[in-house]
């Protein structure tokens, strides 16, 4: 069956807070989100084909208007459409294809890109060209030329339906690989010489777009430029990227364009792209003073507001708490080490160019933790075990340290400080971490307690759609064959037993051992790389690391990292894309705003907020303006209950309470609605 994705452009949509292809909810979507759910629904878990690779990957100068390339647009299965509002069946029903789903859009794409190119020679004979590719929502071209401006893109795209209108042929010639040089070099173009050198097959293909054009290019295009709806196509943006992802190599200027089958398809892409933008964290974490990236303290260190703050506080308190009843024991370590610990883990050798420089102390070299596994290993070793001590289950809230370039940093997504719940994913940056350490027959079981514990955690913020991934030994591993064998099979009976659909991704796991990887999908149908499960056979021989078993002889424990959330900070800001800012009652970091008609009742709003705060509420009072602006600053901010207080309120000692959820709720007791609070935050309904 194909697979395809699902939009809605539905008009009204436009206006409310959620766009939701896979929650389905009723139109008034801002009054109904999906934190209103009941909670205990069976999550939903979709096998998709294995993403198209990706293709020069590169550390950007800037970012684009594209989707971050860490989430994945929602993949499911075309029957299970979404329709407009007030339209019949099947109606107003935009369904737009995938790379992988049809070949017609991926050559589509392909040849934009080609025809970009030649559209920007056209226009400027100095650019010299170098990759185009087609991605996941549509083209690329890098070019090695000028800066270019927005102007310069309309300009670009003019030159592009020019091409397109002329119906050109592209034909395919293949050529020994001495021509290929020889054109090559006739054309002045560095960049193809390189791509010519790291082509191993022969014989060369080039693909002209009639005698004007052609790139090395193994296709495949369409038959002519004449093919491709012009009013399907759209450049979106200009960013910066190193030439082969290099800081060192030159700067290039990557066009962003966006391709599709029908005029229609792209609207509905544009309208998707248009509400992520309305949901985006950096300009949501400013508008409600959630956090800030300082420039005064440098790029990529994040600095949690009141607000925001608060909302953190709930994330860990819940982690804790969910960790506890798992039978976890809570750790906290140094943030700094001896160079000589992350020599042994073989971060210094494989991971050097994200860490930061090391740290002269005393005549020995320090270095912040990128990661948080060797601690754990350490704290291990402090005893010799028995078996009979298995499972041991350790987690940490930790803050970790890794250099990004700062063209790479992109608000909360990527920093260079952050705090990772540990249950450690070993090559995996901005992970929340923790570790069991088990037997090999315990293997099965305690994965499918990190699946229910994963489950239960993700179900506490409201995500309960999932894409599952199982990654298979790679060429080169460590560990021999059974084990592997034996590991990979409880992975895979651990995830059966659970009743999860998954794919088997063949020779994709980690060289220390398989791995589950989790999707989860928010309220756009994006997918985020979040939980991770990884068995590893790597780490505990390189620190030796042993117990003693029932015949008294000492033998080497399985050690499995294992994320949830990944960083709180990353983590925040999928939840605050997820709801568009507009949090649910248990989460929001300001519950009810007491609101009086005139100052004349500001003892009694006090009154009320201090009872509010004293049964755990998290109440304030705001007075200073008049009542509908101070109604409207409360919507803005999206404040979840206004408790309006005139003279009759403090006359019959009630509250008129508004929901921004619900509407107007009507006049209630002071304890009636402190009960009703405390109802909807245990449940994790709104009111």
């Amino acid at each position: 069956m194909k697979l395809f994705l699902l939009y809605r452009i539905s008009t009204a949509m436009a206006a409310t807070a959620t766009l939701s292809p896979l929650l389905t909810h009723s139109s008034n979507l801002l009054l109904k989100p999906p934190f209103t759910q009941t909670l205990a629904l069976t999550p939903r878990f979709l096998a998709v084909r294995k993403p198209v690779s990706k293709h020069d990957r590169v550390r950007l100068w800037s970012s684009s208007a594209a989707v971050s390339e860490s989430v994945e647009t929602q993949v499911v299965k075309g029957g299970e459409g979404v329709k407009k509002e007030g339209r019949g069946e099947g109606e107003g029903r935009v369904v737009l294809p995938t790379n992988e789903s049809s070949e017609t859009l991926l050559r589509i794409r392909h040849t934009c890109a080609h025809v970009m190119a030649m559209a920007v020679q056209k226009l400027y004979p100095d650019a010299k060209v170098t990759i185009g590719p087609w991605i996941e929502s549509g083209f690329f071209y890098d070019f090695d030329m000028e800066p270019l401006t927005d102007k310069d893109l309309k300009r670009i795209k003019k030159e592009m339906d020019r091409i397109i209108g002329r119906n050109l042929p592209l034909t395919r010639e293949e050529v020994p690989r001495e021509e290929a040089h020889k054109r090559i070099l006739a054309l002045n173009e560095p960049y193809k010489l390189e791509i010519l050198e790291s082509i191993k097959e022969e014989p060369i293909t080039i693909y002209h777009i009639g005698d004007e054009w052609w790139d090395l290019c193994g296709g495949p295009h369409v038959e002519s430029t004449g093919t491709i709806n012009r009013k399907a196509v759209e450049l979106e943006s200009v960013a910066g990227a190193y030439w082969r992802g290099d800081e060192k190599r030159p700067m290039l200027q990557r066009i962003y364009g966006t391709a599709w089958e029908s005029e229609e398809q792209l609207k509905a892409y544009l309208h998707f792209k248009e509400e992520a933008k309305r949901r985006d964290h950096r300009r949501l974490g400013q508008d409600l003073d959630l956090f800030s990236i300082q420039d005064e303290a440098g790029g990529g260190l994040v600095f949690w507001h009141p607000k925001g703050a608060i909302v953190r506080h709930i994330i860990e308190d819940t982690w804790k708490r969910i960790h506890i009843e798992h039978e976890y024991d809570l750790l906290y370590t140094p943030h700094v080490a001896k160079a000589d610990l992350w020599r042994i883990s073989g971060h210094l050798d494989f991971y050097r160019e994200n860490m930061y420089d090391q740290m002269k102390i005393e005549d020995e070299q320090y270095q912040l933790r990128p990661m948080n596994c060797p601690y754990h290993i350490l704290i291990y070793k402090r005893k010799l075990h028995s078996y009979r001590d298995f499972p041991v289950r350790v987690a940490e809230l930790g803050t970790v340290y890794r250099y990004e370039l700062s063209g790479s940093l992109h608000g909360l997504f990527r920093v260079r400080g952050f705090t990772q719940p540990i249950l450690n994913a070993y090559n995996y940056g901005m992970q929340d971490d923790a570790h069991i350490f088990c037997l090999e027959d315990q293997i099965k079981d305690e994965i499918r307690g990190v699946l229910d514990l994963t489950e239960k955690i993700l179900l506490q913020f409201g995500f309960r759609h999932y894409v599952v991934n199982l990654s298979t030994r790679p060429e080169k591993a460590v560990g021999d064959d059974e084990i592997w064998e034996k590991a990979t099979s409880a992975l895979k009976d651990a995830l059966d037993d659970k009743g999860w659909s998954y794919e088997v991704d063949e020779g994709g796991g980690a060289f220390y051992g398989p791995k589950i990887d989790i999707k989860i999908e928010d309220a756009l149908g994006r997918k985020w790389q979040c939980s991770t499960i990884q068995v590893d056979f790597n780490l505990p021989q390189r620190f030796d690391i042993v117990y003693v078993d029932s015949n008294s002889e000492r033998k080497r424990p399985i050690m499995i990292h294992r994320a949830v959330l990944g960083s709180l900070e990353r983590f925040f800001g999928v939840l605050i894309e997820h709801y568009a800012g507009d949090f649910p009652l248990w989460l929001s970091p300001v519950q009810a705003r007491v609101l009086p008609v005139t100052d004349s009742q500001l003892a009694y709003c006090s009154e009320i907020a201090d009872k509010l705060k004293a049964n755990g509420v998290r109440a304030e009072v705001c007075h200073g303006e008049r009542l509908p602006k101070l109604i409207r600053t409360a919507e803005k901010q999206k404040i979840p209950l206004m408790a309006v207080v005139g003279p009759k309120e403090v006359e019959t000692q009630t509250l008129t309470i508004r929901s921004r959820f619900g509407g107007e709720l009507g006049t209630l007791a002071v304890d009636d609605f402190i009960c009703r609070i405390k109802d909807a935050v245990e449940n994790r309904t709104s009111l």
